[in-house]
């Protein structure tokens, strides 16, 4: 019966990648509509014919990988849970140590490191994909040191949400997931607070903006926007990647205004000032703080339904797992499957919510700065540096796109009407 459902497991995942790999390679239309052909959101006027290749072959290779790579992950967590690797490491565990939270460090070290192995060849030939198209200029030892430091982060956090989860879970029967829901909220705005100050120096090196002029515009940008900002922090992200970025990180005091060196190299004063007028537009839409209630409410819900499977999941079939009941270690695939499935599932409306958000941001900071000309020549900017599709396909902007397309982008800040203009 086993080996029956993990076959049927492994043949809906090569149909799903044979179904995606048509949709985006022969069915998906990412062709400008006539309308818009020869305006500014017209990629074939600010891209030549090679970039347009490239555009388009990157993309749908970049597509293809995340549609594989999520149901990737779904059938690691289903398979080592059907066929009883996940007891296995937790049997290894109870016989290491006497204390819940040592053999949880034990339990999830094994299930962290076969994760790891499984996953690796998806993340590596990733790697080097973005290295064939010339988006990541990153060493492999570099590539590799960063992700020794990411399994090392997400272990260590990891390693307090399993051991406190399944401590409520066998204090609170029936309501481990209201409590576990109420401490999720103090435990992620920690996490946002440390965030730009403990694990992001990890990967890259953060120092104050060098172009003193620069940031000054900036500053006096942020106090007209009544933004608490002293200083603006650019990161070296050139000896890493050709793509392009600045964004706004953190909270409260550890809030930090960042540039990439790229962005600081390829774009001009007006354009980087455009894209800081659209980050401070998400400060002063509050869209932190709507995030953090969306946040709360998804988490409220997903947790209540996990719940639900879970239990439901485990009675039925987890003798055959040697999973004698929920409250084991061994359980934790089947959670983690579960909250994964969930969170793709919610994906549409959380980018949909994202990308209403980041179209208010557009809008503010054309208001801001006065300067459609620098927000268009920003968004070609960024098309062209990470090789984006203007137009791409439905699915790919439902599942993916917690931005607006460039397509939507450019023609929103083309065709706006500044007041007084």
């Amino acid at each position: 019966m086993i080996k029956k459902w993990a076959l049927r497991a492994i043949v809906a995942y090569i149909l799903f990648g044979i179904a995606m790999y048509a949709y985006l390679f022969y069915l998906a239309d990412t062709s400008i509509p006539a309308a818009l052909k020869g305006t500014k959101a017209d990629p074939a006027t600010f891209l030549n014919a090679r970039e347009l290749m490239l555009t388009e072959e990157y993309s749908k290779i970049r597509n293809l990988m995340f549609f594989l790579a999520t149901p990737y992950e779904w059938l690691f967590y289903y398979l080592i849970l059907i066929f009883g690797v996940s007891a296995v490491f937790e049997r290894w565990a109870n016989g290491t140590a006497r204390f819940f939270a040592l053999r949880s460090a034990i339990y999830l070290f094994w299930l962290s490191i076969a994760s790891f192995i499984i996953m690796f060849p998806l993340s590596y030939l990733s790697y080097t994909i973005s290295k064939s198209y010339n988006i990541s200029t990153q060493v492999f030892s570099s590539w590799m040191k960063d992700n020794i430091i990411e399994f090392w982060v997400d272990y260590a956090m990891m390693l307090v949400i399993v051991t406190v989860l399944y401590a409520l879970m066998r204090k609170f029967k029936k309501r481990w997931w209201l409590a576990a829901w109420v401490l999720s909220i103090p435990f992620s705005i920690f996490m946002m607070f440390i965030q730009p100050v403990l694990i992001d120096p990890l990967y890259n090196d953060f120092y104050p903006l060098k172009d003193k002029q620069l940031e000054a515009k900036i500053l006096e940008m942020a106090d007209v926007a009544s933004i608490p900002a002293e200083h603006v922090y650019e990161v070296d992200m050139s000896n890493k990647t050709n793509s392009l970025n600045a964004y706004v990180t953190g909270v409260g005091s550890n809030s930090r205004i960042v540039l990439w060196d790229t962005t600081l190299e390829r774009l001009t004063d007006e354009e980087i000032l455009f894209i800081m007028a659209h980050e401070m537009g998400h400060y002063v839409e509050k869209h932190i703080y709507i995030g953090i209630a969306g946040y709360i409410l998804l988490t409220f819900v997903g947790l209540w339904l996990t719940a639900k499977l879970m239990e439901r999941w485990v009675n039925r079939r987890g003798k055959a797992w040697k999973v004698d009941k929920m409250t084991n270690l061994s359980s934790l695939p089947a959670f983690l499957l579960i909250t994964s499935v969930l969170l793709f599932a919610a994906s549409p409306l959380t980018n949909w919510v994202s990308r209403h958000q980041e179209t208010r941001a557009d809008t503010y900071a054309i208001k801001m700065t006065h300067d459609k000309e620098a927000g268009v020549k920003t968004f070609q900017s960024l098309t062209k540096a990470g090789l984006s599709q203007v137009n791409p396909p439905y699915l790919v902007k439902i599942f993916r796109y917690g931005h607006p397309t460039m397509l939507e982008r450019i023609r929103m800040i083309d065709e706006y009407k500044i007041k007084g203009k």
